[in-house]
């Protein structure tokens, strides 16, 4: 087995999720699209706002005042026909200027004088003497967007902002790229899944967890099973026995197992992938921990990723090789990775890649964040991970406090 680099791992992933993408879009309501991909960029058929409108409450006023303040059925025709010089109407916030209005003076600035009928405003005394300047207060149509341009680009995840975004624009649903859907195939006979654990047994901790890591990721588990390290149980697990020449567009697109990668008596996943004709394309990977990690295409086209049993090792692989092949799958780019400060040095190991989970601390002298490295690191301990905001990538030889070595962010 040669086992690939980190940074070529998963760039290897996610080449082959790209590859499996499909062209078919989901059309979702706006309500539905909440975490969803655009599909398609989003081109607004309106100007954004798409009439001039008041920023204040207040009054639309043209020409020099004092002006004839219309009301009732006056105010309406004007706000249909436009407004003449000297004259005004009342306006609320949001609310559509006329034709002919050059300024909006708002409320605390104006003062009407009622008389024999009808109205006058005036200025009031401690309005600035200059108000109001042409085109004041008044957000003219199209000043955020014109008709015809792109208010959100494809590959964008639809956050609640952005949803707002596309409802501003009339739109009542949006084209989506379809969900991603994975199936967990948990082993080992050492693992329960209630209560405290016995000698020589552990607490399943990817039953709870890795629902929702792939939600985070923009997929969805569809159907998760147990079974123990036997070689048969896990094949008919994996669909293995009746996946050649089934068609691809009735699997799932990944598949995603834990433990069984290692070499030992009670791991089979890699004899039973070979048997099975699978294409290894990431046959382990050069980093601690993790290295046991697998990316396979099985013979009916599925994507395989197979996670190492320890949890620690299990997790840092879902950003070695999960989050790339997700990505790729939804049209994403690669997850970038973004230089960090150490704070605390990190040991080497004999060669590879070292992942090590962080926590930001502010630097009280320079008032810049640093990483931190978190204890309880062992490729068996999850404590370091839950306090952490992101992921170290370190070479081999180590690093020393104050190096620069880059970073992922936690998707989670």
């Amino acid at each position: 087995m040669t086992r690939s680099s980190w940074s070529d791992a998963r760039s290897i992933a996610h080449a082959a999720g790209a590859a499996q993408r499909s062209d078919v879009v989901d059309t979702l309501a706006l309500s539905e699209a909440l975490g969803h991909v655009l599909a398609a960029p989003l081109v607004s058929p309106i100007a954004i706002p798409h009439y001039a409108s008041s920023a204040m409450d207040g009054w639309a006023v043209a020409g020099v005042g004092p002006w004839t303040l219309l009301t009732g059925g006056d105010a309406e025709r004007a706000r249909s026909v436009g407004l003449s010089d000297g004259v005004a109407v009342d306006v609320l916030t949001g609310g559509l200027i006329p034709a002919g209005a050059e300024a909006v003076l708002q409320l605390e600035h104006g003062v009407v004088e009622q008389s024999a009928g009808s109205a006058r405003l005036h200025l009031a005394p401690s309005a600035p003497s200059e108000e109001p300047r042409p085109g004041r207060h008044i957000r003219p149509a199209g000043t955020e967007s014109p008709a015809g341009s792109t208010v959100l680009d494809a590959g964008t995840r639809l956050g609640p902002v952005h949803l707002a975004v596309a409802a501003g624009a009339g739109f009542d649903r949006v084209s989506v790229v379809p969900t991603p859907r994975v199936r967990l195939v948990l082993t080992g006979d050492e693992v329960v899944t209630s209560g405290v654990p016995a000698p020589g047994f552990v607490r399943d901790s990817f039953g709870p967890s890795l629902p929702g890591v792939v939600a985070s990721l923009g997929g969805v588990v569809t159907s998760s099973v147990r079974v123990g390290d036997d070689a048969s149980t896990t094949t008919d697990a994996l669909g293995l026995t009746s996946a050649v020449g089934a068609p691809a567009r009735h699997q799932r697109d990944l598949v995603v197992t834990t433990g069984g990668t290692g070499d030992s008596r009670a791991d089979h996943v890699r004899a039973l992938l070979r048997d099975a004709g699978a294409d290894f394309l990431v046959d382990g990977v050069d980093v601690r921990p993790g290295g046991p990690a697998l990316l396979a295409r099985l013979p009916d086209g599925r994507l395989f990723v197979g996670l190492p049993g320890n949890p620690l090792a299990a997790l840092l692989s879902v950003l070695t090789l999960v989050h790339p092949v997700l990505a790729g799958l939804q049209g994403l780019e690669l997850p970038a990775l973004r230089p960090a400060v150490l704070a605390s040095p990190v040991d080497g190991v004999r060669s590879g890649t070292v992942l090590r989970p962080y926590r930001s601390v502010h630097d009280p002298d320079s008032a810049t964040a640093h990483a931190e490295p978190t204890p309880w690191h062992g490729a068996a301990m999850l404590r370091g991970l839950a306090d952490a905001d992101g992921v170290l990538v370190c070479p081999g030889s180590g690093a020393a406090a104050g190096g620069l070595v880059p970073s992922l962010d936690l998707p989670w």
